[in-house]
């Protein structure tokens, strides 16, 4: 399960999540009724297909709040190591305490055992009597995605220092744009939005205002109106 909180705030703490220290053997039945149940049991179905969505990257943890020694009911890419049958944590216990705890708790700092950072979020299920029955946490290793967003940086990085000018964009290209822009402007709507009776009365404009003198112009116009160059062509005739 996703990293507990001290009840003043609402962000759990930054804590490892770890395997239980103590894992207790003795297991009581605990009594629920047929709506927990199931909810319980569909529960798993909605771990099990958030898993496999986002694995491996995600650890799926689906905790029972009706039997918090043994909360653990699932745990999918597992990626802290705990195990079925092992406890709550202190955001589980919690909710156990206060039913109105805040139910979604996301995108906050955490850590796994080993050091890795991760991203957890915690949503807490209630019944129809509004007790906290069960959690479903998520907790995210970002440490691909850290290295991913560290390579990416220094590839799309340039040096803002060099003193060369150059454009790759066509001369006049963005007279072109602006013509358009205008245009659509006029008509209270937006290039991409535009008909087609109103794009044949902007190729018309646009070819007497000289614009489609311009070098690849008719690419230029078929980029932001979304279109084809095929399309612009027919408009254009």
């Amino acid at each position: 399960m996703s990293k507990p909180n001290s009840r003043p705030s609402t962000q759990p703490s930054s804590a490892a999540l770890s395997p239980s220290s103590a894992r207790s053997t003795a297991k009581k039945p605990v009594k629920r009724t047929p709506e927990q149940a199931g909810l319980l049991e569909q529960l798993q179905y909605v771990a099990q297909g958030l898993s496999e969505t986002f694995a491996p990257f995600c650890e799926v943890v689906l905790h029972d709040l009706l039997d918090p020694k043994h909360s653990i009911l699932a745990i999918h890419n597992n990626l802290s190591g705990r195990r079925v049958g092992d406890p709550t944590t202190e955001l589980g216990l919690a909710r156990i305490a206060d039913p109105s705890y805040q139910q979604v708790i996301s995108n906050y700092a955490n850590q796994f055992a080993d050091g890795r950072q991760a991203k957890s979020t915690s949503v807490g299920i209630r019944d129809s009597s509004g007790r906290y029955i069960a959690a479903l946490c998520m907790n995210v290793d970002l440490t691909l995605f850290r290295s991913l967003q560290n390579a990416l940086g220094q590839f799309s990085s340039i040096d803002t220092g060099a003193a060369v000018t150059e454009s790759l964009d066509p001369a006049g290209a963005d007279v072109i744009r602006a013509r358009i822009d205008q245009f659509a402007a006029r008509l209270a709507t937006t290039p991409r939005s535009l008909k087609a009776d109103e794009r044949r009365a902007l190729l018309k404009e646009l070819k007497d205002a000289g614009c489609m003198d311009i070098r690849r112009a008719m690419e230029i116009t078929a980029l932001h109106l979304g279109v084809s160059r095929a399309a612009v062509y027919s408009y254009a005739k």
